[in-house]
């Protein structure tokens, strides 16, 4: 059941980028991700009461913080990558992320990186590299998007790290619920005085249904589904399922929005994938990835 609860979170993070694809034909950037986190704070509400476990004023800062760099920084960064390129693009960018949890846990966490860690990192850079400056094989693939999908994994640190730290004193899922429900009101302010408000009229069904099931399945249900499987498997094992993200993520924009990928773009993911899936299943800090894995 941990395995298939880890599985099941790795398939429905593949399919964020698709809905988000969907919606962003009818409502802007910020509303879209405003309303994936106002479908996916509803369920975890009661999780974010906790058991009456006192939080410190440090706690509370730690949490706002990295908040705002998780929610609105992160997303809205990452959500106007994907307006800028293709669902096949943003999907192997985000396969990325793995190594760049690896190398956080070495760098900042002090997780040994060795050789198969190090080579899973070239090789994962040089995939993103053929993707973004050799894989274009249309005009919708923007260099500009793929780097911002990139860039919204670096800043994702800050809220994995701080998290990170938090989670030695607190239940996981309390500081997830209430990680994601601040971080949801700052996103609100900002995307009001930016945007305007959301829009509730002139939204197809379709646009609706993509948005509720953003936030409900691939934000709320991911959380829970991982954090779960994450206490009945090794994070050594359940980390290969990470990587079932931008397989699902590139196979839907090749297979339902029909776009193409060049041979630089199939090499670049492979690289990607492979390093990912060499990374979590054979590197100390790989395993440490995977037990930090980001509330998508």
């Amino acid at each position: 059941m941990g395995f298939a609860a880890c599985a099941a979170a790795g398939a429905l993070w593949g399919t964020g980028f698709f809905f988000g694809k969907i919606a962003l034909r009818e409502v802007a950037v910020g509303h879209m991700v405003l309303y994936r986190f106002l479908f996916a704070v509803i369920p975890m509400l009661p999780l974010a009461r906790g058991r009456g476990e006192r939080w410190s004023r440090r706690d509370w800062t730690i949490l706002i913080v990295t908040a705002f760099f998780g929610v609105p920084v992160q997303f809205l960064v990452q959500f106007y990558g994907l307006s800028l390129t293709t669902l096949s693009h943003a999907a192997l960018m985000i396969g990325t992320m793995p190594v760049i949890l690896a190398l956080a846990a070495a760098v900042f966490l002090h997780e040994r990186l060795n050789k198969v860690g190090w080579g899973a990192l070239a090789g994962s850079t040089a995939g993103a590299c053929l993707i973004a400056l050799g894989g274009h094989s249309n005009a919708a693939s923007s260099l500009k998007g793929d780097l911002l999908i990139v860039t919204s994994l670096v800043v994702s640190l800050i809220w994995i790290l701080g998290n990170k730290d938090l989670l030695n004193r607190h239940r996981t899922l309390e500081v997830s619920a209430r990680s994601l429900m601040v971080g949801t009101l700052m996103m609100l302010v900002w995307v009001w005085l930016q945007y305007g408000p959301p829009p509730v009229h002139g939204i197809s069904g379709k646009a609706w249904a993509s948005l509720a099931a953003s936030g409900l399945l691939c934000t709320a249900s991911t959380t829970m589904l991982w954090n779960w499987g994450m206490t009945q498997v090794p994070a050594s094992q359940a980390g290969i399922f990470l990587n079932m993200e931008p397989v699902i993520g590139s196979l839907l924009g090749v297979l339902v929005f029909h776009e193409q990928l060049g041979v630089f773009a199939w090499l670049g993911g492979a690289l990607i994938v492979g390093s990912a899936a060499l990374l979590t299943a054979r590197s100390p800090a790989g395993a440490e990835a995977a037990a930090m894995a980001p509330v998508e």
